[in-house]
């Protein structure tokens, strides 16, 4: 990189950085759960999605590859967490659907991620993480426009 952008490479190093303390943090919560981080990932997005999602769906919104999401999704079907329903929408693109079981899984991770969080918010205010999310989201939104130009 270079001299000239010391702004943007002073925050690609922090975010780089707290995604790694953000990995540590939760690394003992994903470990009970006694699931892969990726299959956790894919799982989470299942449940927290507002309508079925497709892998495709799910690899463009966490920006991982969509063959990486399937092994997921395949794994968590095969351990009857998820379930693949059709899709009215598209053919051959299935919705992936939590099971009762996922859905089990899931809050039982969310608890002890809460335990977590509770504790960090001890040592940071909620505001902080409030007003950095929003900055996030701008950021976020201006380099996704940036690549819908770019690869558009």
């Amino acid at each position: 990189m270079s001299d000239r952008f010391p702004e943007f490479e002073r925050f690609a190093d922090e975010v780089a950085r707290l995604r790694g303390r953000m990995r540590a943090l939760y690394a003992d919560t994903r470990a009970k759960s006694g699931l892969p981080e990726m299959e956790l990932t894919v799982l989470t997005a299942v449940v927290n999605a507002a309508t079925p999602p497709t892998v495709a769906q799910i690899g463009r919104s966490l920006g991982h590859p969509r063959q990486v999401v399937q092994r997921a999704a395949n794994r968590l079907a095969e351990l009857g967490l998820v379930a693949f329903a059709d899709n009215p929408g598209h053919k051959r693109a299935s919705l992936i659907v939590a099971t009762e079981a996922g859905r089990e899984l899931k809050a039982a991770d969310h608890e002890r991620a809460q335990a977590v969080t509770r504790a960090v918010l001890t040592h940071v205010d909620a505001q902080s993480f409030a007003e950095a999310a929003e900055r996030m989201h701008i950021i976020r939104t201006g380099i996704e426009a940036y690549l819908r130009e770019r690869d558009g």
